[in-house]
């Protein structure tokens, strides 16, 4: 009785976070112009995934200066393993790509990584990050 109680409010704590930051994602996306897209079925919330545009110094390799950056990927437990992050990542860098911008980074999780690699992103060695 005590597993199935927990099992359920992790459940409902899920679904409440994941309602919680999508709003948050969609007032965002509002605010500064970014890109969110909710996968659904039959009007049921079972993915997401965000890219976020900016630009930095031009460089030989990426004139323009402009990048993308795809962040908060998430697919219900439920729907995972059947297409829902593979076709949200898909419709992130077409949007990247009509706006012309060619390097789009991620950050992956070891969840996630095998997805990213399949897609064609491939591991950085040479980034750093200041703690």
């Amino acid at each position: 009785m005590v597993r199935s109680w927990e099992r359920e409010q992790k459940k409902n704590y899920t679904q409440v976070y994941v309602k919680n930051s999508f709003e948050a994602a969609k007032m965002y996306c509002r605010t500064f112009g970014q890109k969110l897209h909710a996968s659904l079925k039959r009007r049921i919330f079972v993915g997401a995934g965000g890219i976020s545009f900016f630009r930095v110094m031009p460089t030989y390799h990426n004139p323009t200066g402009w990048k993308a950056y795809i962040m908060n990927m998430y697919t219900v437990p439920e729907y995972r393993r059947k297409g829902v992050a593979y076709h949200t990542l898909e419709l992130l860098t077409e949007e990247a790509k009509k706006r012309n911008i060619s390097f789009i980074s991620l950050e992956a999780t070891d969840m996630g990584r095998p997805l990213y690699e399949r897609y064609g992103f491939v591991k950085m060695n040479d980034e750093m990050i200041l703690c």
